[in-house]
């Protein structure tokens, strides 16, 4: 097993990356958003690997909860004589209580709860129905104390809208017209594993050979020996099989069976031209909702997100993700992440919970305007080569380094390898550059390097052969090297 850019199977990291004494703090573990959505497949916490790692490979992984939600409904009235002001008084409004734990793990499933003996079931529609009764006793009250205070007065105020065609028709370039010519594109995934477990998430149609680009976790229970299935906005389902998954970038692509001849896929952006507080539209199935679209906008580039794949194979993966706050949910993962014209500039993945997890008892958690996508440059680039070899290529510079935090000011090369290895790959890229164990990594080109899991996510960004400018201190003096990138094929 190769352990260049290999994260050790040691004792676990800390659920944050460190926060450089000088620099922002880095971001925490993530919970995967498209924790698929559906069966019995655990979800999980992500924790990134500890110990020493070399760089590319993947970590521990976590443990998680499911989700449930439940709302009580209660309201009462009393009686009032006809034309008395003031009227008979609405319900009261109820309280209501929502499910929601922390700790859904990157990759994990949403799982519906069932409902305890005695427990009320039905919690979202009574509240829905409360707040209707609700609305309606205060409508009723208003119309009551019109009737009574205009019984004399004629005519009407009101102004009827014109109700044409074109004033309905929606500009090029409006959420809802990008939403409209995005959604026969988008399909919801449901996969299940030859003993039953799984979920669901969402996929994207990549080319008109019927490949579908997803997350690698959204699929990962089907593998082998599962089975696959691709629903499109128009309710049509096709059976799909696994082409390539790259766990490492929670990447996959799948492909339908039948391929259907009028398939469009989705218009691919360039993630690098990408500013914050630029529009973004995710779409998606969050909590097994189908077709669902949600607004936001970009609220920062390279966040380091390290996550597992829901306890699937142990591993992790890295990337230096886009952080949106359109609202993602388990069930989006995989979907796309897209731009104001509508082009493709993320896939969905992960999603930060509130540490309570959400309102109310345990459960799975949703979104709190949180949520990270892997950059579609570098999905275009895994998912190329998926489709033409079946398995991932990793970029890699031949060192391991540390997954813990003793050190907040970079990413420090380990004194050992994996599994008793050197940390320095003999005559590897790292080695001809002149690097050593305990040297410590600060900048990476022009990105500062906090943790180890930061700078796997960053030379991941790359592609082997890519030369990359290291900054990297040792014995106190800060020193600068260009590294060119060697390679590692697949997941081992």
């Amino acid at each position: 097993m190769s352990t260049e850019n290999e994260g050790n199977a040691v004792p676990k990291a800390p659920s944050a990356p460190p926060v450089p004494v000088d620099a922002p703090a880095a971001s925490a573990d993530y919970a995967e958003s498209a924790n698929s959505v559906g069966a019995a497949a655990p979800a999980a916490d992500s924790r990134a690997a500890a110990g020493s790692a070399s760089f590319g490979a993947p970590g521990d992984p976590g443990a998680g909860g499911g989700a449930g939600a439940g709302a009580g409904v209660g309201a009462g009235a009393g009686s009032a004589a006809a034309g008395a002001w003031p009227p008979p008084q609405p319900p009261a409004v109820p309280s209501y209580a929502a499910g929601g734990g922390s700790g859904s793990g990157w990759g994990a499933s949403y799982q519906p709860q069932e409902p305890k003996p005695g427990r009320r079931r039905g919690g979202l529609v009574a509240g829905v129905l409360a707040a209707a009764l609700v609305a309606g006793g205060v409508g009723g009250g208003i119309g009551y104390w019109a009737a009574e205070r205009n019984d004399n007065e004629t005519g009407s105020t009101t102004v009827a809208a014109a109700d044409t065609p074109a004033d309905l028709k929606r500009e090029p370039g409006s959420v809802a017209r990008i939403a409209n010519d995005a959604l026969p594109s988008v399909v919801t995934i449901e996969a299940q594993s030859g003993s039953g477990e799984g979920g669901t998430g969402t996929g994207f149609v990549y080319d008109k050979q019927g490949h579908i680009l997803t997350n690698n976790h959204v699929v990962a229970s089907a593998a082998e020996g599962g089975k696959l299935q691709a629903t499109f906005s128009n309710g049509k389902k096709y059976a799909a099989e696994v082409v390539g998954r790259a766990e490492g970038y929670d990447v996959a692509v799948i492909k339908l069976k039948n391929t259907p001849g009028d398939l469009k896929p989705l218009p691919l952006g360039n993630s690098d031209r990408v500013a914050v507080g630029d529009s973004t539209i995710a779409i998606g199935a969050p909590f097994g909702l189908s077709n669902t679209v949600t607004t936001g906008i970009i609220s920062a580039k390279n966040r380091p997100v390290t996550s597992s794949d829901g306890g699937q194979s142990g591993k992790s993966s890295y990337m230096s993700a886009l952080q949106t706050d359109a609202s993602i949910n388990p069930g989006n993962s995989g979907g796309p992440l897209l731009d104001g014209r509508g082009a493709v500039i993320g896939i969905n993945s992960a999603i930060k919970p509130a540490e309570s997890g959400g309102l109310g008892g345990s459960g799975q958690s949703g979104s709190i305007g949180l949520g990270f996508a892997i950059p579609v440059n570098q999905a275009k680039n895994v998912a190329q080569q998926l489709i033409k070899t079946g398995q991932p290529v990793y970029p890699v510079i031949g060192a391991s380094v540390s997954l813990q935090q003793e050190n907040s000011k970079g990413a420090m090369i380990s004194q050992g390898g994996a599994g008793g290895s050197d940390a320095i790959t003999p005559n590897g890229p790292a080695d001809k550059a002149g690097l050593k164990p305990g040297d410590v990594i600060t900048k990476l080109d022009d990105t500062v390097i906090d943790s180890g899991p930061t700078l796997i996510g960053q030379i991941w960004t790359h592609k082997p052969g890519d030369t990359v400018k290291i900054t990297y201190e040792r014995d106190g003096k800060e020193h600068t090297v260009d590294v060119t990138l060697g390679q590692r094929k697949g997941d081992s």
